[in-house]
């Protein structure tokens, strides 16, 4: 009976720690103020019972016989100074420099950077119509080393635009590191309970509990990296100008030569040229598409066409009134016509008669 009765207080009292411990892993996984207070409070016990270890051991060390002992004891029993949080901030800057060699101040830029610690971050260079060559360069150096590196950059050239940063983070990194310092004891706690854990319902059930919480653990510590990085390295992003060169200008004859009216008259034919050859390209595809479309009329549609009827003077060369062709012939004489019907003329009698006297 004792056997029995015990196994059910085991099983019992393992069921009321499992929904404890959950419990108490669910409100200290949570991300919210209250938690993170909790959070620092453990924190201060914690440091509170460091402080106090050596303290007790003060005693132990004036017991042995050295001299000051009651002076360390008093010592230990002043209650130390509290800890000032270090501040965090993240310093950005924003410098425009015109230089008279791009290149060569890019070279001093990258060794600057280099030399305080830091690194190079990403480039960008680009040259406009004109040939004067634009760089951008994004910086990462220490942030001891952040004023030295803004002054050195500033005396490579002119100084164009300058525009500094600051933003104070010190409580998002308190925040933080107390929610990862939370989120390591619960993630502690799941693994405790799934040793002692006996029914594979709740092997189960704390498996997927402490996947939740060491995902959460670790996007904290990547929120962390995050911070460490933008609070430790400063950002400047440098911005360099080449600086238009200036060419003296040449003195000009004031009385134009030969040769200068020579060279003006062969640009402007060149130029006429280059325009006419530019139309007559501009023109060409038209003529072409044109000459194609006379033809094709004149192939397909031309012999369809009615042809007009001829006139019939038109065989003779020529009709009535328009000059050309035969003349035309006079209406015959009503008086020769009465003649010829009664006989020969008198010429042709004359005619006549002279042929048969001979």
């Amino acid at each position: 009976m004792r056997t029995r009765r015990s196994v059910r207080s085991a099983h019992a009292l393992a069921g009321a720690l499992l929904a404890a411990a959950l419990a108490v892993t669910g409100c200290g996984a949570g991300g919210d103020s209250g938690d993170s207070a909790d959070s620092k409070a453990a924190g201060g016990k914690g440091v509170a019972a460091d402080e106090r270890a050596p303290a007790e051991a003060a005693p132990g060390s004036a017991d042995q016989g050295a001299p000051g002992g009651a002076a360390d004891r008093s010592r230990s029993a002043v209650p130390s100074a509290p800890r000032v949080a270090a501040e965090h901030i993240i310093r950005t800057a924003s410098l425009t420099v015109r230089v008279k060699d791009v290149p060569t101040a890019l070279d001093e830029a990258r060794t600057a950077a280099v030399n305080a610690g830091g690194y190079v971050g990403d480039e960008t260079t680009r040259r406009d119509g004109r040939g004067h060559e634009r760089t951008r360069v994004v910086l990462r150096v220490p942030v001891d080393a952040y004023e030295e590196v803004l002054a050195d950059l500033e005396g490579t050239g002119t100084l164009i635009e300058r525009s500094a940063n600051a933003e104070d983070v010190t409580g998002q990194v308190v925040d933080v590191e107390s929610r990862i310092r939370s989120q390591r004891a619960s993630v502690a706690r799941i693994r405790e309970l799934m040793d002692r854990a006996t029914r594979l319902s709740d092997v189960v059930t704390l498996e997927g509990e402490l996947s939740s919480r060491q995902a959460d653990l670790e996007s904290l510590l990547a929120q962390q990296a995050s911070l460490k990085d933008r609070t430790s390295l400063a950002t400047i992003t440098l911005t360099l100008s080449e600086t238009p060169v200036r060419k003296a200008a040449e003195k000009e004859d004031d009385d134009p030569g030969f040769l200068d009216a020579l060279a003006g008259g062969w640009g402007v034919f060149l130029t006429l040229l280059r325009w006419l050859t530019v139309a007559l390209g501009a023109v060409l595809p038209f003529a072409v598409v044109a000459a194609v479309a006379v033809l094709g009329w004149r192939k397909l549609v031309g012999p369809r066409l009615p042809r007009r009827p001829r006139q019939p003077g038109a065989a003779t060369g020529g009709g009535p009134g328009t000059g050309t062709g035969t003349l035309p012939v006079a209406p015959p004489v009503a008086g020769y016509e009465q003649g010829a019907g009664r006989g020969a003329s008198a010429p042709e009698r004359a005619t006549d008669a002279g042929s048969d006297d001979a």
